[in-house]
């Protein structure tokens, strides 16, 4: 695991592409277009940590995906979770983090690598090796411009070969709540830069509460601008069941059979399916999973490929 730290000169990194790059023929696409009819229900891109989404669900290289979800809800913990499987694909990742330091995101995602609540000294030396070279991580606390997030996403393009960039959050992007152009020009910027880069860029925000945290929220339940989620590839929605945990905590047992957590596709351009992904949460690894009976496992590092077994 390596640190983006602030230090390193990003001006030669404000600047986006050339446009007369963007300008080709048309004929440039054939062999993508002939993909398509050929193959129009296959499945392309990095696939989601559980089984049960990977005929429905990808992340694909050059899209823009945001990820709400109410405070506390689990958004960063998740999006850990999916850095881990991302990487065990092949992918190379970095996650810029204005709100945890780099020390405790990797805490967490120790954990869930480890699928238990406190990994042995030998696994979390291994899990540190194996990201060399797979993950990087932006550190940075508190609140970062958008043109300087736009240099790190350049930077880790063009000198570390990063195919996913996870920015948490939009509020930590300084702009105000009430600032909806600016939000508009920093998505429409952000979606600029992943399709021209080809890199895939997933940012996290935060829903509106409304009247209660019991009702799982939508795209349209974002804070701030409605160009943010119109502006996205994908909309995955994160939301955690308020109510079982509220029940459980009464001694009632009438949500027993409810899920922990739901993940809601609310928006998948590209893809052909949009629904709730049911998820169940291991407080121990902190990972969620697919089933109240799974359990959760242990990521078997293998430092000679770029193969993860699980």
């Amino acid at each position: 695991m390596n640190t983006i730290p602030d230090d390193i000169n990003f001006d030669a990194y404000l600047k986006g592409p050339d446009e007369h790059a963007n300008v080709k023929p048309a004929s440039s696409w054939l062999d993508e277009v002939m993909q398509s009819f050929e193959h129009p229900h296959e499945q392309h891109g990095a696939s989601l940590p559980w089984s049960a989404t990977h005929r429905i669900v990808r992340l694909r290289r050059g899209e823009l995906t945001i990820w709400p979800g109410m405070s506390g809800h689990g958004k960063s913990m998740l999006i850990g979770q999916v850095a881990l499987h991302l990487m065990a694909q092949g992918e190379k990742v970095c996650i810029a983090s204005m709100e945890m330091k780099p020390a405790a995101t990797m805490q967490r995602m120790s954990r869930q690598a480890a699928g238990c609540n406190a990994p042995d000294r030998r696994f979390i030396r291994d899990l540190h090796e194996w990201t060399n070279g797979r993950l990087w991580l932006y550190d940075q606390q508190g609140q970062v411009s958008p043109e300087r997030i736009l240099a790190v996403g350049r930077y880790c393009h063009e000198q570390l070969g990063v195919s996913h960039l996870i920015i948490d959050n939009l509020l930590s992007c300084g702009i105000p709540e009430d600032g909806y152009d600016q939000q508009k020009q920093f998505v429409l910027s952000l979606a600029t830069h992943a399709h021209d880069t080809r890199q895939a860029v997933h940012l996290l925000a935060h829903s509106r509460k409304g009247k209660d945290e019991l009702t799982p929220p939508g795209k349209f339940d974002v804070r701030g601008s409605a160009s943010i989620t119109d502006l996205a590839d994908n909309v995955f929605s994160v939301w955690r069941n308020r109510g079982k945990e509220l029940a459980q905590d009464e001694g009632r047992h009438d949500k027993d059979n409810e899920e922990d957590a739901l993940l809601t596709v609310c928006k998948h351009r590209h893809g052909e399916w949009e629904g709730r992904i049911r998820l169940w949460f291991d407080r121990r690894s902190q990972t969620y999973l697919q089933s109240a009976t799974e359990q959760p496992k242990a990521m078997r590092l293998l430092a000679e490929t770029d193969e993860v077994e699980f």
